[in-house]
């Protein structure tokens, strides 16, 4: 998604602008839309020309809101734009789609195996990958971030849940076309049939990894699903299914996105990326300026579970309400010059990994791996630059970007140090 700042005083016929839309993420202003929103219509239903509708909250204050109460905001009937309408199969099934105490008791033992301490002892193999990832700068070519990004956490993620390591580079792509089925790069068919074959390959696929565990239990994150209990019992085979598919999407959606956005501000905020790599210490500040400032996760759905008035608009119960990240990230209200890339940025309360009982339960495992990646990338880079045009992904639910060619200045010693990193731990999938 394009990042610009808001002109105060531009014209928008509010009516006309449609959220839905995938092509206003890849092509069009949608932070122009969201600030004259938290300006004059906090609360503003959409309706599409065939006749669904949903009700946006802009504001930080009513996205928390929205994403932190269950009992007037319930994400058992589907948590995306693109199954708007429709019952989500996989509602009070999967840990994403489902409301306490369902949720809570599948998410209790599933954070104890993704907490930073769990995660720990995987923190070599990420560096590999780190090392990997940056190999390609050695040869002063172009290196295009983007595509290198969209593998990167399949080499770590794909480890953890046990997955055929020559299954990740289609694994990456079916998880593209499932939250991007009108991108161009990805759709395979017209309407809903992207997303329909990319739903239906993934669930097969992971039913089979399922049936493999449950023959010969594994030690991996999908080996400890089937034997997971929640609320005094087994996980049935769909249940599995469902959330081994969440977990492997939640991992693809975020990381390689706040990678690319976060080194594109750096190109167009100079004097920032000056600030960071004199005082290496700012990488963790830094990175979280880099996830709000890219917010992949662009929005949230919830379904109203009673008739209720938020900013003095009624909202029935069933109505869809859908909760934008990206615009709360940018609320003039929380962020001191929201609209400023500063590294430097304390407090910085983002919602990036979004808020509420359903925050992201990868995140430790995101921000283990980006720190590590941007230790290395302050340490070792000296300057990047542009060297082809920046595409944005056609998707209302990712902020991402797909394709961004770069060249690199290394700093003296950095492709020595590289290349010995590299040639010692031997060889990893990125």
């Amino acid at each position: 998604m394009r990042i610009t700042v808001p002109v105060p005083g531009t014209p928008l016929d509010l009516d006309t602008v449609n959220l839905f839309d995938p092509e206003l993420y890849a092509h069009g202003d949608p932070h122009t839309v969201w600030a004259q929103l938290r300006r004059h219509a906090p609360v503003h239903r959409t309706t599409l020309p065939d006749g669904r509708s949903f009700w946006s909250v802009t504001r930080y204050a009513d996205v928390n809101d929205v994403l932190r109460d269950h009992t007037r905001f319930t994400s058992s009937r589907g948590t995306l734009l693109s199954i708007l309408g429709n019952t989500d199969p996989a509602g009070g099934k999967m840990m994403a789609a489902s409301d306490p105490p369902v949720h809570t008791a599948l998410r209790e033992p599933m954070t104890r195996v993704l907490s930073h301490r769990a995660l720990q002892p995987h923190n070599p193999r990420i560096r590999r990958v780190v090392h990997r990832m940056l190999a390609p700068l050695l040869d002063g070519g172009t290196w295009n971030i983007a595509h290198a990004g969209a593998r990167f956490p399949m080499a770590f993620t794909g480890t953890l849940m046990g997955l055929p390591e020559e299954d990740w580079p289609h694994l990456a792509h079916l998880t593209t076309m499932a939250i991007a089925p009108q991108d161009d790069d990805y759709r395979q068919s017209e309407g809903d049939g992207t997303l329909a074959a990319a739903h239906h390959e993934l669930f097969a696929y992971f039913s089979g990894q399922v049936t493999r565990r449950k023959r010969t239990p594994t030690d991996d994150l999908v080996g400890f699903l089937v034997g997971m209990e929640a609320g005094g019992r087994r996980l049935r085979h769909d249940e599995i299914v469902y959330n081994c598919y969440s977990l492997l999407l939640g991992a693809n959606v975020t990381t390689p996105h706040a990678i690319a956005a976060t080194v594109l501000a750096l190109i167009e905020h100079p004097a920032e990326w000056a600030r960071w790599t004199a005082d290496p210490s700012l990488t963790p500040v830094a990175l979280e300026e880099g996830l709000r400032w890219a917010s992949p996760a662009n929005h949230f759905m919830r379904y109203v579970t009673r008739d209720l008035t938020l900013h003095d608009r009624h909202l029935r119960e069933g109505d869809a309400v859908v909760a934008w990240l990206g615009s709360a990230n940018r609320d003039e209200e929380v962020f001191a010059d929201p609209f400023r890339f500063d590294v430097t940025r304390r407090p910085n309360r983002h919602v990036a990994f979004g808020f509420g009982p359903h925050y992201c339960i990868g995140a430790p495992l995101a921000r283990i791996a980006l720190r590590m990646l941007f230790d290395e990338i302050v340490t070792s880079v000296e300057e990047f630059a542009l060297a082809g045009p920046v595409e944005h992904l056609t998707s209302n639910f990712v902020a991402g970007i797909k394709s961004m060619p770069l060249t690199a200045r290394l700093r003296p010693d950095a492709a020595r140090v590289i290349d010995t990193a590299v040639t010692e731990e031997g060889p990893v999938a990125v």
